[in-house]
């Protein structure tokens, strides 16, 4: 599905582990891969300079990407200071990555709109997808189970699906994705189209149903002609608490979700689908931003 990675680690996400996992992340698909470290500037002195120490430092710890690659697979390291956001956006047009890797703080709402988040602001500052894993779930895998989800981090996608303009937007993303990679390392989509308790648009449930499984049919045959299997389910219930049911009940790699509006201060004010789905999913998510 994605063909390069940029996996952005401040050392205490877990995502540097992955330094030791290239052949694996190779095995997923990937074939460049960028690890990036951020190192702020030093303040001990009345003029901010750049810690020549700490750079070296993060260049060792990452250094185990670059050991023993396999053919034809281009590792890069990339140490630089500066404010993080800036340095990764800056990254992303050096080496036109297909994905960025985050890790997530698990903030609540309350903090995310008092102190903002790296994640929000790339979300308004990029036009690729990020990915983003709980620090928490990096940090506990084994080696062997470290080793496994490498292999298997685009193998098969949640898509939340409710017919939407914005729905069609995230399965034609991911058609495109796939359609454009020669090794296809998503395997399987899982649809879910969940009903609301409180209803919708005055329709009963029978006819929401009808039309929830005519829009998942038009989806399904979408993402087939991308050699891909899908299987669709309806849910009944709050949204984001059942999608991350289903999540957890179907054996997915990640959640699929997009979003215009993530970042913004509405958009964490008022709570959204996505940005609930992001704070709260144990599972990776995959955020595609909206062509602007």
């Amino acid at each position: 599905m994605f063909h390069s990675i940029l996996i952005c680690t401040d050392f205490s996400h877990g995502l540097h582990r992955l330094t030791h996992f290239v052949p694996q992340l190779v095995a997923g698909g990937l074939c460049e891969i960028t690890f990036l470290h951020v190192v702020q500037l030093s303040e001990e002195a009345e003029i901010p300079h750049i810690d020549r120490e700490k750079i070296q430092q993060a260049h060792d710890r990452l250094s185990p990407a670059l050991q023993n690659l396999p053919a034809d697979i281009n590792v890069r390291i990339e140490v630089q200071c500066g404010k993080v956001a800036d340095i990764i956006c800056k990254v992303v047009k050096t080496y036109h990555p297909d994905v960025v890797m985050l890790g997530s703080p698990n903030r609540t709402l309350l903090s995310e709109t008092l102190f903002g988040s790296t994640t929000a602001e790339l979300s308004q500052r990029l036009d690729v997808p990020l990915l983003v894993f709980r620090p928490q779930l990096i940090s506990t895998y084994t080696s062997e189970e470290l080793s496994l989800r490498c292999e298997h981090l685009f193998r098969c996608l949640l898509i939340p699906y409710d017919g939407s303009k914005g729905a069609r937007y995230l399965v034609d993303r991911v058609k495109h994705r796939t359609l454009q990679r020669d090794v296809h390392a998503l395997k399987r989509c899982v649809l879910c189209w969940v009903i609301e308790d409180s209803g919708h648009r005055g329709l009963t449930q029978e006819h929401q149903l009808r039309i929830a499984q005519t829009e998942l049919t038009a989806a399904k045959a979408t993402l087939e002609s991308a050699e891909i299997e899908v299987q669709v389910e309806v849910r009944y219930g709050n949204a984001v608490v059942e999608i991350l049911e289903a999540a957890q009940e179907e054996d997915v790699s990640a959640i699929a979700v997009s979003s215009n509006n993530l970042g913004k201060l509405m958009g964490w004010s008022v709570p959204s689908f996505t940005g609930e789905i992001l704070r709260r999913s144990w599972h990776p998510v995959v955020f595609f931003p909206k062509q602007r």
